[in-house]
């Protein structure tokens, strides 16, 4: 094969996955490598230009265009690189989608009720990591450090760790947010998700914590909402002594962690979620779950059979719907959701092809109509699932309204309490 028919074999493959990151394929069968084929492009499509424009110059240097195969390999190439501005430039549209969803939910002037010493408008390191995203695993930010591998349950088991993150300063009084890793209740671990928001809020005076639970197919659900439930219990007993407050609790993940996370937020103090520990107080502020799952029973029939029949059914629940569909409505954040529900801030990208976006939909409808708190929904144009896994710009933006988002309702919790009469802390 000449270095011609190779640059337009190239150009063909690089476009594929250009196309793939705006129209993904939503075949079940091929939805888990539709979803890895138009992550990265998706979130990080000026990075591919950059590699493609860089081997396109040697495929040039080497006289691939001296053949007909190369030209229309260059003309196929030139159409994927618009492509792949388009989507930066659809990723910057979240900005717009983020405020416009704190503003329905919280209000045009919720920003004059945020809590001040939790917000810092720009931070120049954001773009750093834009530019070079993986070192935000390698070399976190300065004024943040990190508490590893705790002992939430006292078994010495690591399946039962969580990782801590604060200010270098050691404020005090901290309100705390803990996150909940996804991989399906099955892989996953709480090193590999959640970091960008979590670096960004412990810089502003959070204590971020990271949870690992127990996980299928050696686990059976509740196991994992029951090791959940137990690092909420540790953070109400212990956080203090890391500056944190447990009076004010966010709970949070993304995918089967935004399952957690919510069914955690639902089911404040549920005696059969917390055995041998029922008189811990396991109830949250707020909830802000990615791309969760929200329904076992799939009532609507948004999800395929694939996950219910082989993942859910085989794997995490061990029993089918039919024979105990009372566990997997327990199981089911849909099934919990009451008046008494803490304010939301759900957040789904409209080309999830792991859980689709009407996943979210149909949840958010049923808080609207229930819950008394506020319930904020973004729905962002483009995004993949688990598209906040490492710094880009969705992720930037992303990161700043859930950053408003808490500092807002952080802002009115503080104003409720009978001592509000005092100044709020400032931790930055």
């Amino acid at each position: 094969m000449s270095l011609a028919h190779v640059f337009l074999a190239c150009s063909v493959v690089g476009s594929l996955f250009t196309l793939n990151a705006y129209r993904p394929v939503r075949l079940e069968l091929v939805s888990l490598p539709a979803f890895f084929a138009g992550w990265l492009t998706s979130e990080l499509p000026l990075h591919h230009l950059a590699w493609e424009a860089a081997a396109t110059v040697a495929f040039m240097a080497g006289g691939a265009l001296d053949a007909p195969a190369g030209v229309i390999g260059l003309g196929i190439t030139l159409a994927s690189w618009a492509g792949l501005v388009g989507l930066a430039v659809q990723s910057s549209r979240s900005r717009a989608v983020l405020e416009e969803a704190l503003r329905e939910a919280l209000g045009p002037d919720y920003r004059t009720r945020m809590a001040p010493g939790l917000v810092a408008e720009g931070d120049r390191r954001d773009w750093r990591r834009l530019v070079l995203p993986w070192l935000t695993f390698v070399r976190p930010a300065p004024d943040v450090e990190k508490v590893r591998d705790i002992d939430y349950a006292g078994d010495g088991r690591r399946v039962h760790r969580l990782d801590l993150y604060r200010a270098r300063t050691h404020p005090s009084g901290c309100p705390v947010f803990v996150y909940i890793h996804g991989g399906g209740w099955v892989v996953g671990d709480k090193r590999e998700q959640g970091v960008p928001l979590m670096l960004h809020l412990a810089a502003r005076g959070w204590v971020a914590v990271t949870v690992n639970y127990r996980l299928s197919p050696r686990a059976t659900f509740p196991d994992h909402i029951v090791d959940v439930k137990r690092a909420l219990a540790w953070v109400a007993d212990n956080v203090a002594q890391y500056g944190g407050d447990a009076n004010f609790v966010v709970v949070s993940g993304g995918s089967a962690g935004g399952h957690l996370s919510a069914l955690a937020a639902l089911s404040p103090n549920d005696p059969e979620y917390q055995p041998g520990f029922e008189d811990a107080d396991t109830s949250v502020a707020a909830c802000v779950p990615f791309y969760g799952v929200y329904d076992f029973t799939n009532r609507q029939g948004v999800r395929g059979e694939g996950m219910g029949r082989y993942l859910l059914e085989r794997m995490v629940m061990k029993v089918p719907m039919a024979a105990d569909r009372q566990a997997w409505e327990k199981a089911s954040p849909m099934d919990r959701v009451t008046e008494a529900a803490p304010p939301f801030f759900v957040v789904h990208g409209t080309n999830d092809t792991l859980v689709p976006v009407d996943e979210a939909r149909h949840f958010v409808d049923l808080l609207r109509r229930c819950s008394r708190s506020p319930v904020a929904y973004a729905e962002l144009p483009g995004a993949q699932h688990a598209f906040e896994i490492f710094p880009s710009i969705r992720t930037l933006h992303t990161v700043r309204a859930v950053e408003r988002f808490l500092a807002t309702v952080y802002g009115e919790w503080w104003a409720s309490r009978p001592q509000a009469a005092g100044e709020m802390p400032r931790w930055q």
